[in-house]
């Protein structure tokens, strides 16, 4: 990406109301060279599995309705307890909240309804490559042909999770599914019944539950909607995964490492009640969340701020247990997953001393460098009536 979309890009989400003064342009890094292989012929993805820990996870299916409690309603992503919280971070086999919750009978569905087509068609992914588009709130980025390799077409699928208004989008800019629901080399897969009235939360679902999602697949990547992916699925699992033995890769945010300093943004720009913010953080404070140091020699990450846009997993025990408990605390809290990231990853790893989770935070520039950032519409269409 270019200096300019970037600068332009972040100016957006600062800018004010048109007539307004704007605020000052935040800083950006610039892509970095990734040292990819040169080609995908004769990349084999590894058989050896045994530096990953070992346990089995089964998910809460279905919840029945409490007999004293008369405003009883099913949820998505189930009613989990603060003891089954607690739990459910020791890795161990177990039974563990992970979305996709069923109503009992005689309730509406708790959503994210998917039709049996596509079922099957995500039973026969082993590599996935996803996305998703709710509410209209962006244009569909194929990724990029001259990028992907004629391995990765025949061995990925690429699905785009979009809802109705979505679709319907798409369809009024010209950009129609054919008859099997293929858009490029996207599959267009139409989700019902939305679990949540907010989008951005609704959007957490494929983002963190691409093992539930395409339950027979051993790696997947996942790439906000505002991004179009410009390298190699099988080139991208071989750099980030398996040559350093990753099991999750993750990017740091190119600006911000500290939770502090995000709580402080998402208030300052009103990305969700502040109140709600408030609780999640003194929650997460008591629970043991101190603030970033760089010069700390024992730090457990590079960075407590992800740029989560952009993730690459291997489908292990210890990667899927982490996709879980990340997404049961964007429901229980704030849609935010920044703010949840580093509490979730270091509760996990301190919970449980004598196992390891082999994730990887890459740098930023690398992310860039994968996939190229487009503004959302509301954000485009707020330029392009600057510009006349």
């Amino acid at each position: 990406m270019s200096r300019s979309e970037e600068d332009e890009e972040e100016l957006v989400q600062q800018e004010q109301l048109p007539g307004k003064s704007k605020k000052k342009k935040k800083r950006t890094t610039l892509p970095c060279e990734i040292s990819f292989l040169n080609t995908t012929k004769g990349l084999r993805e590894p058989t050896d599995s045994s530096r990953f820990e070992s346990f089995s996870l089964k998910y809460w299916e279905m919840e029945e309705k409490p007999e004293d409690d008369s405003l009883w309603e099913p949820r998505f992503a189930g009613h989990q307890t603060l003891l089954e919280r607690e739990d459910s971070f020791v890795a161990k086999d177990q039974t563990l909240h992970c979305g996709f919750v069923k109503a009992p009978d005689g309730y509406r569905g708790t959503g994210f309804e998917i039709s049996k087509d596509d079922m099957d068609y995500l039973q026969t992914c082993h590599i996935a490559v996803s996305s998703c588009i709710f509410g209209n709130y962006d244009h569909i980025r194929n990724p990029s042909g001259k990028k992907v390799t004629s391995a990765s077409k025949k061995k990925v699928c690429f699905a785009m999770f979009v809802d109705q208004p979505s679709l319907d989008g798409m369809i009024e800019e010209g950009e129609s599914p054919d008859e099997n629901m293929n858009l490029g080399l996207w599959r267009i897969v139409l989700i019902k019944n939305a679990p949540y009235s907010d989008n951005r939360r609704t959007g957490k679902v494929p983002k963190f539950l691409t093992h539930r999602l395409f339950p027979n697949a051993r790696y997947s990547v996942w790439l906000d909607s505002k991004l179009r992916l410009q390298s190699d699925p099988l080139l991208i699992l071989e750099y980030f995964l398996w040559r350093g033995h990753h099991e999750y890769a993750i990017s740091n945010h190119y600006d911000r490492h500290c939770v502090w300093e995000e709580v402080e943004q998402n208030k300052k720009l009103n990305k969700f009640n502040h109140s709600v913010i408030d609780q999640q953080f003194a929650f997460y404070q008591a629970d043991g969340l101190i603030r970033f140091n760089a010069s700390d020699p024992e730090k457990l990450l590079p960075s407590h701020v992800p740029e989560g846009s952009f993730i690459v997993r291997a489908h292990t025990p210890m990667s899927n247990l982490f996709s879980c408990l990340w997404f049961n605390e964007v429901d229980r809290f704030t849609p935010r997953d920044q703010l949840s990231f580093a509490y979730t990853y270091m509760k996990l790893v301190r919970t449980n001393p004598n196992s390891q989770f082999r994730l990887h935070m890459f740098k930023d520039c690398e992310r860039k460098a994968m996939a190229k950032l487009y503004r959302h519409k509301t954000e485009d269409a707020l330029v392009k009536g600057r510009r006349h």
